[in-house]
């Protein structure tokens, strides 16, 4: 638990679309989390398809105290000695800290990315992206949600299995940068009544687990 989580701060992290204007960034962080990121060029050649892809960001919303602002002098008698506070302007910075995206085509949601900073890892923000991406795929009729995971990456491994995904095969040497295999992992029918309930469990986990980090997640529509 970091000491933000110690002292009862509340932190708060906003999810959004991806724009535009989000994509060097993106990238930056990417790089940060990967060894084989996408170049910026076929971010923007995703977000031209909105349509067919669903790409979001994470980021989280710090309090900055900026400039002070000037206090009136009217009104303040003659023997007024000590000068008055002067109150601060409250700005905001949302660094990014998080991404995700998917394809919709055919009735399946392809899972592309999923990223977060390692410094906000461990706090269940990688889960809330791929719950946000599980639940945009329902909401546009997809029938089934299909991602490649590295067959070393034992911890997403778990966390899609948590999910119900399960192993159909494998694609040899799949990642450019070591030549590594991957596991194609593919949900139960997310037209499910069952599953659905289920998803609305491990909802309901992940917002207690936020709660008791002292997490809220606020999403935006844009």
């Amino acid at each position: 638990m970091t000491a933000a989580a110690r002292d009862g701060t509340k932190r708060i992290y906003v999810l959004a679309p991806m724009q535009s204007d989000d994509v060097p960034e993106v990238s930056q962080l990417e790089r940060r989390c990967f060894t084989n990121p996408w170049p910026e060029s076929a971010y923007y050649r995703e977000l031209r398809e909105p349509e067919r892809n669903y790409y979001l960001v994470l980021r989280q919303e710090l309090p900055e105290t900026g400039e002070a602002e000037p206090e009136r002098e009217e009104g303040r008698g003659p023997l007024v000695l000590l000068p008055r506070l002067r109150r601060p302007l409250r700005t905001t910075t949302r660094p990014l800290v998080g991404f995700a995206g998917m394809w919709i085509v055919y009735g399946e949601a392809h899972v592309t990315t999923i990223g977060v900073a390692p410094e906000h890892r461990r706090l269940g923000l990688g889960e809330a992206l791929f719950l946000a991406l599980v639940s945009e795929a329902i909401r546009r009729g997809a029938e089934f949600l299909t991602l490649e995971v590295r067959v070393s990456n034992r911890a997403a491994q778990a966390l899609y299995e948590k999910y119900g995904l399960t192993r159909q095969g494998v694609r040899p040497r799949y990642y450019s940068d070591n030549a590594e295999d991957a596991y194609i992992m593919t949900s139960p029918s997310l037209r499910d009544p069952a599953y659905r309930q289920y998803l609305l469990e491990l909802k309901r986990r992940l917002t207690e687990k936020l709660a008791r980090e002292h997490i809220e997640i606020v999403e935006r529509t844009a």
